[in-house]
C-alpha cells in the first residue's frame, strides 16, 4: 500500500537510486505515477508493504518502507530493482551506475567520476566542506540527517589524508 512519504516512520528502510541525468519536469510525473501504482501493489510473500517513494531533486529515486508492518523479502526488494531498471529502459535514464558521486556547491548538483576524486580534490574542485550525498542511507531519519554531509565527513574522507 502506497503511503505518502512525509507519514513514513523515521526508521522505514530507504533504497537511494540516483539518475545519470536529470530528471525533466514531464519524465518526474510519469516516475511519480508509476512510483504509485507499483508500491500500491507492491509485496512480500503476498503480505502487503506499507511503502512510499518520490524523486528529489531530480535526479534522486527514493523508496521507502515500514518493516514494523511487512518485511521486505528478496524477492520483494528484486521486484523493486526490476520495476526501477523498467521504468529506466522507458525514459531512457540508468539509476543504477554507481560510478560517480553526487556533491553540491552552492545548492547546484553535480557529479563527479569516483576514478576522478583525488584530481578533483587536489585541483579544489571538491573541497572537505563540499556536500557529498551519501546514497548508503539505512532509513528515513538518516536520509534527513546524513544523507547529505560534508566531503570531510563523509566516505570520501579518506581522500583528504594526502592532500
Amino acid at each position: 500500500m502506497f503511503i505518502p512519504f512525509e507519514q513514513m516512520p523515521k526508521k522505514a528502510r530507504v533504497w537511494v537510486y540516483q539518475a545519470n541525468r536529470e530528471l525533466t519536469s514531464n519524465e518526474c510525473e510519469t516516475i511519480e505515477a508509476a512510483l504509485a501504482h507499483f508500491l500500491e501493489q507492491w509485496t512480500a510473500h503476498n503480505q502487503n508493504l506499507k511503502a512510499s517513494g518520490g524523486i528529489f531533486r531530480q535526479r534522486f529515486v527514493i523508496l521507502a518502507l515500514d518493516e514494523d508492518f511487512n518485511a521486505a523479502s528478496g524477492c520483494s526488494i528484486d521486484a523493486s530493482v526490476h520495476f526501477l531498471q523498467d521504468l529506466g529502459k522507458q525514459l531512457h535514464v540508468e539509476f543504477f551506475d554507481r560510478s560517480v558521486a553526487f556533491l553540491s556547491q552552492d545548492d547546484v548538483l553535480q557529479t563527479a567520476e569516483l576514478k576522478d576524486l583525488t584530481q578533483h580534490i587536489e585541483q579544489g574542485i571538491i573541497q572537505e566542506d563540499t556536500l557529498i550525498f551519501n546514497n548508503l542511507v539505512k532509513n528515513i531519519e538518516e536520509l534527513e540527517h546524513s544523507w547529505q554531509q560534508a566531503a570531510k565527513a563523509s566516505w570520501m574522507a579518506r581522500y583528504f589524508q594526502n592532500v
